[in-house]
């Protein structure tokens, strides 16, 4: 179901939001974090949610529109929204750039840029989760999800996957020793 795999890459997208954070943790204390993680973070999101995850919303939004139109404006400009995302991404890049170049930037200001990103990210997945899903859930019908998934790519996400593409495998060996740091600790 369309649904419930947006639903699952915002699980993922949270999962990378959570060590942006803790990276921007390490920062803030003054020591170096993980440059190459973060990277990898920024380009994720240039690449899977640009290019894959937000198109395939966009389209659901559309259907929608048409579908249950109060439901969508409760919603608001979906694509606006995307857009926003790009231009605070991009100012995480920047950032990032600026202090690897050793240019003169404040650490709260980099501070400011990153929390900023991770704070709207997850919000902007929140009310997609809270009013897009569900509103889509109702409101659509059989046909307008088979319209949906033909305008899909099958795509698989490049971190996430079995098939990882080569320049994630540093995130996702990062991820998964995460995820066993967690483990461990409840126990």
């Amino acid at each position: 179901m369309i649904i419930e795999r947006l639903s699952q890459e915002h699980s993922n997208i949270e999962k990378l939001l959570a060590i942006l954070e803790r990276e921007l943790e390490v920062f803030d204390r003054g020591d170096r974090p993980d440059y190459e993680v973060i990277r990898a973070i920024i380009s994720y999101f240039e690449v899977y949610t640009e290019v894959y995850h937000h198109p395939q919303e966009e389209l659901v939004f559309a259907k929608l529109r048409t579908r249950d139109p109060c439901a969508a404006a409760k919603i608001g400009d979906l694509a606006q929204e995307h857009r926003g995302g790009v231009e605070r991404l991009r100012g995480v890049a920047q950032a990032v750039d600026s202090v690897l170049a050793d240019r003169e930037v404040l650490r709260r200001n980099v501070d400011a840029v990153v929390r900023d990103f991770i704070t709207r990210e997850r919000r902007h997945m929140q009310t997609e989760d809270r009013d897009l899903f569900p509103a889509a859930l109702k409101a659509l019908k059989p046909q307008d999800w088979t319209e949906i998934a033909s305008a899909l790519t099958a795509r698989k996400d490049p971190l996430f996957s079995d098939v990882t593409e080569e320049r994630f495998d540093v995130l996702r060996q990062h991820i998964l020793l995460l995820e066993q740091e967690a483990e461990a600790e409840r126990r």
